[in-house]
């Protein structure tokens, strides 16, 4: 079978505005609308970074991630995002002045990830747009800290509440990076913490796979020196999988010949097949749609192979650009988003391979230029101020083009299908099928 991986994109502007897809009168999302949470199996999924502050969000935590100097406000200079928020549909309590200023001399906004309306909104879209869910990320060197563990369970809980509301799927991702220790308790006490105050697990949103929630845990096996063990890292999952829970690991892309950014150890494939799910790190890892396409060939077709064997679930990561021009001073734009050309090829490229489910990083990743939430391309402006945006597209195309990746993933549209139409504004999760026309 064919698939398209190239392609020239076509927006159709003239369509009009999303069409929601229906709720109950009781305000709960009607049964056609409410993902499956039973499984894992045909879902795209994003990461949730929920990680943004702005001073006076109730936080105290001040310009967490928006700001080089947290406790001043963001500005030419003391920035490190590459992409900027699009806040048309924001409601006035959720905007957070900075010292940016647009090209017409208004002042730049930037959202907080502690405001509740916030994280709804952002799973509003992803029901408006067909995405299954998110991942909640949860950096365990943080859980240590009340206000930083008070935050993570604000956002969490509201990420919870927006599932159930819209009817997405959420999990829980533990992100290792960070820790500076084998602590034998860290995240242990933070999940049983976590099912007493929240009861997660049990939640009708959460997201089971193989009869279980899903837990995952990112960061096993790189090879950048973490202090933490793989020892410990096996405990762990031996830790979550007497819980009851099914463990979906973050790992290094070349895991498996245990080259380039994984350790070289005699235990690493013995720790992962304890899990459930692999879920191996592309960003950085391919530049291109064509070097994209051979990864998929020559890495992820035989990492899949190798969990057949081994009776795991092989979850590909894709992502739809990369800058960190502000953060670190590289080069604007490093990885090109090529107009959804590149991510598109990635999303290609596992079906491909036969993948069964996708994971998108992510959904409001600014920093590093990855997000796929609505986005500006009136970015703020002034002397030594460089910003990156969707070249022109709408705020929203990126949010359409991972809606309709699950679309293709689950064989709802073929290969043969124009891409022109998959892009198109109109069609809701609700209605859109391969023979829809507006």
């Amino acid at each position: 079978m064919k698939l398209i991986t190239t392609f020239a994109i076509v927006w159709c502007v003239v369509l009009g505005p999303t069409r929601i897809v229906a709720q109950g009168s009781s305000g709960v999302p009607s049964s056609r609308s409410v993902v499956d949470r039973s499984t894992l199996t045909g879902k795209v999924m994003c990461g949730y970074q929920g990680w943004f502050n702005c001073e006076g969000d109730g936080a105290d935590l001040s310009w967490a991630h928006w700001a080089r100097h947290g406790n001043q406000t963001p500005g030419p200079g003391n920035v490190t995002v590459d992409l900027w928020p699009e806040l048309e549909e924001y409601d006035a309590d959720e905007r957070y002045p900075t010292n940016f200023v647009h090209m017409d001399g208004s002042s730049a906004e930037v959202f907080s990830s502690a405001n509740r309306k916030t994280v709804l909104r952002h799973f509003k879209w992803m029901q408006d747009y067909g995405i299954d869910g998110a991942f909640v990320q949860r950096f365990a060197n943080g859980v240590g800290n009340d206000k930083l563990r008070r935050h993570k369970d604000s956002v969490l809980k509201n990420a919870m509440d927006g599932s159930n509301q819209y009817g997405r799927a959420f999990a829980v991702m533990y992100d290792l990076s960070g820790m500076r220790t084998d602590d034998p308790q860290l995240v242990q006490n933070d999940w049983l913490a976590l099912q007493r105050t929240m009861n997660v697990a049990q939640d009708t949103a959460y997201l089971n796979h193989d009869g279980h929630p899903v837990v995952a845990i990112w960061g096993i096996g790189f090879s950048d020196n973490r202090p933490y063990s793989l020892e410990y890292c096996s405990e762990l999952i031996d830790w979550f999988k007497q819980q009851g829970c099914t463990v979906m690991l973050g790992i290094p892309s070349f895991w498996r010949e245990q080259t380039r950014d994984a350790v070289t150890d005699a235990m690493m494939h013995e720790v992962l097949r304890k899990a459930d799910i692999l879920s191996p790190w592309t960003i950085g890892r391919y530049r291109t749609p064509d070097q994209a396409t051979r990864h998929a060939q020559e890495v992820w077709a035989k990492d899949q192979q190798w969990c057949d064997r081994n009776d795991l679930d092989f979850l590909p990561v894709v992502f739809p650009g990369f800058s960190w021009h502000n953060l670190i001073g590289a080069e604007l734009n490093d990885i090109p988003r090529l107009k959804g050309q590149f991510l598109w090829s990635q999303i290609a490229a596992a079906k491909r391979i036969d993948a069964s489910m996708i994971y998108v990083a992510m959904f409001d990743e600014v920093d590093e230029a990855t997000a796929i939430f609505k986005c500006t391309n009136n970015p703020p402006v002034g002397a030594g101020v460089a910003f990156s945006d969707y070249e022109g597209l709408p705020s929203d195309f990126y949010l359409r083009l991972t809606g309709q990746a699950g679309r293709l993933l689950r064989g709802e549209i073929g290969d043969d299908f124009p891409f022109e139409e998959i892009v198109s504004p109109g069609l809701s999760e609700a209605d859109q099928s391969p023979t829809a026309a507006d």
